[in-house]
């Protein structure tokens, strides 16, 4: 009988916190659509404290910074939310639409051709969905197999062996896709600078040499860390330092 009670207890509290986050975030939808935008971003600024991280959420806060003109963090929640959902067309329109707002126009360096189109398959969904495919298409693999060794009839071996074979190349890419990304959520190298304007150092010193001046908005990559310094890559390929003050991690 107690087990039962906790259960329901545990039950209702799950459901409550369930309906109150619904209820906050209609309460934010509602104040992004009457325009009431510090509102809106103090509300999904707090649910995703509260309840973890979303494409929606991110998505949305990046729409309200938008609409505040405050354009470093509305791509910084952009880049968040496509980390979540990398496939979804509307964040990758906003997020162009935003960086074209930005001073710095420098050319991503050109990837090798599979590469590109190996990152082109992969962002088609999030991890979640390639996961969600890869135990689908194992447990179809299973069946082709008990198919191919277990019919009697000639045509169904056939039939299982061609379709395990495309069911375990499904199965390992989607896994492999399914790690990339999972990765890149937990190790994130990307960054969004937030300073005005920045002095990109040779050295991780306010006494090394300039090399470069970046604007508030620029996406970089960190490729290691000192004290309080990031050695970055620029998206055009260059290399320097800066201060770790200076910018926010996607």
């Amino acid at each position: 009988m107690r087990r039962i009670i906790i259960c329901i207890s545990i039950f209702c509290a799950s459901y409550c916190g369930i309906a109150a986050q619904e209820a906050d975030i209609r309460s934010a939808d509602s104040a992004y659509a009457s325009e009431q935008y510090d509102r809106a971003i103090e509300l999904y600024e707090s649910l995703i404290k509260t309840h973890g991280e979303s494409f929606e959420l991110y998505y949305n806060l990046g729409n309200s910074y938008y609409k505040k003109g405050k354009i470093a963090d509305a791509i910084l929640n952009y880049e968040r939310a496509l980390l979540i959902n990398p496939g979804d067309a509307d964040a990758h329109f906003n997020l162009e639409l935003t960086k074209q707002q930005t001073v710095d126009k420098s050319e991503p360096i050109q990837e090798f051709f599979l590469k590109r189109w190996f990152n082109a398959v992969q962002d088609i969904i999030g991890v979640d969905s390639w996961a969600t495919l890869g135990i689908i298409s194992f447990v179809l693999l299973i069946f082709c197999l008990v198919l191919f060794f277990f019919s009697k009839f000639m045509y169904l071996k056939k039939l299982g062996f061609y379709l395990g074979i495309l069911f375990i190349v499904i199965t390992v890419f989607a896994n492999v896709f399914a790690y990339n990304q999972k990765q890149e959520r937990l190790n994130r190298r990307g960054a969004i600078i937030f300073a005005p304007t920045v002095t990109i150092k040779s050295s991780p010193d306010d006494s090394g040499t300039d090399i470069s001046v970046l604007h508030e908005g620029t996406k970089v990559f960190i490729r290691s860390s000192l004290g309080d310094w990031h050695e970055i890559l620029f998206e055009n390929g260059n290399v320097g330092w800066i201060n770790k003050k200076d910018i926010k991690i996607i």
